[in-house]
């Protein structure tokens, strides 16, 4: 029964194979690190998102390793059931008061967390306004959800506001404005201030997915709102521990009591999922804690970004504008943006094609990103492959 759905499956790869558009996946066999080694060779690592360098970090390792040795493999359960651990409790708080916000809930991922938020907030007398690039995950939780679906063009707010004026015509109830905080293909921030000036004018909550800003942005690493100044007027965050914090797994929603109480409840991502294990729970209190301390870390995240953006800019490569530690460079064709991510890849430094569905079509690219884990050796190494390969196939 299977024969007529594998033969088209299998030519529906092929053209993605022709394409240009056929993902690969390349084994590390080290740690998660500024430098990573694949297939035996040592690479300089551009495109992972550890941004302060903590998924090695000794302590985090240490933290882990211990809860693994004391409670062992995993919970085995659900939280309602006899998946909740005291561990569990002990990073929810560490996150609200991070995040300062009343309470947070724990997810397996981030996307678990923004793919239960909105159907278990949210009914169909209700409106969310999404931004149109948001995260694959806000827009399949949206998806869920049986409110009524508005969007806006990226940061524009002219067009938040147009939204936001027919949601009302429409008699909605409540309104939820989401927005990633950082892009994470593009690396530009969200216009937060403004979109929380919209919010209070036409009656509406903010929620952000701040998984590429949590830990590394703002005043102690406290993300968008604290680097922008929207602060607590963005009433609920979504993040994750995958990335900046510790890069390891699972997620958060940090924000008012009654929304984390509710998602308890009834959030089914939560109710049907196995709770974090111990160690991965250990691994990121101990994160948060560096992090919250790390401002030597985040000056040179911040000093390799201005280093590594200014050459590729001089250099005459097409970067997206922007002040964060992704630097896209644009190469526009699927093809073209494959076979110079490979060039790079034999040359020494690891980074990844982007192309559709993950970005637009005709928009591939290179998404660069920078890590307080590489060095400044490490930098020069890769401006010199960027500089040869951009040669070679003539994107400069």
């Amino acid at each position: 029964m299977m024969k007529g759905l594998a033969e088209h499956l299998s030519a529906t790869l092929e053209d993605i194979r022709a394409d240009g558009l056929e993902k690969h996946e390349m084994a590390i066999g080290s740690s998660q690190s500024g430098r990573v080694t694949v297939g035996g060779r040592q690479m300089v690592n551009l495109c992972a998102n550890n941004y302060l360098g903590l998924a090695d970090d000794p302590e985090v390792v240490a933290a882990s390793m211990a809860a693994l040795e004391k409670y062992g493999s995993g919970m085995a359960s659900v939280r309602f059931i006899c998946g909740t651990h005291e561990l569990h409790k002990q990073l929810e708080a560490t996150v609200a008061r991070y995040l300062d916000k009343d309470d947070a809930i724990l997810f397996g991922s981030c996307f678990d967390a923004n793919g239960g938020i909105f159907e278990t907030l949210l009914g169909h007398d209700d409106a969310i306004v999404s931004d149109t690039l948001n995260h694959a995950s806000i827009i399949d939780g949206v998806r869920l959800s049986k409110a009524r679906r508005f969007r806006f063009a990226t940061s524009d707010m002219d067009d938040l506001e147009t939204q936001l004026k027919i949601a009302n015509t429409q008699g909605v109830r409540f309104k939820l404005i989401v927005t990633d905080g950082v892009f994470s293909m593009d690396g530009y921030i969200a216009r937060l201030p403004q979109i929380c000036d919209l919010a209070e004018r036409y009656g509406a909550a903010v929620m952000i997915d701040d998984c590429h800003a949590t830990g590394h942005l703002g005043e102690k690493g406290r993300g968008t709102p604290a680097l922008t100044g929207a602060g607590n007027r963005v009433d609920i965050i979504s993040g994750t521990f995958g990335k900046t914090l510790g890069g390891a797994m699972g997620g958060f929603i940090a924000g008012p009591q009654p929304v984390v109480d509710i998602l308890r409840q009834r959030a089914r991502p939560y109710l049907f999922s196995n709770a974090l294990p111990p160690s991965v729970t250990a691994g990121a209190i101990k994160a948060i804690d560096i992090a919250e301390k790390a401002d030597d870390r985040r000056d040179t995240l911040a000093r390799h970004t201005t280093r590594f953006r200014t050459a590729l800019a001089d250099a005459g490569f097409d970067l997206v504008p922007g002040e964060t530690p992704i630097i896209p460079v644009m190469l526009y064709d699927a093809g073209k943006a494959q076979a110079m991510a490979s060039a790079l890849q034999k040359k020494g430094v690891l980074v990844s094609a982007f192309s559709f569905p993950v970005v637009p079509r005709e928009k591939a690219r290179i998404r660069t990103q920078m890590s307080a884990a590489l060095t400044e050796d490490d930098l020069t190494f890769a401006i010199d492959a960027f500089i040869a390969v951009g040669k070679d196939f003539g994107a400069i």
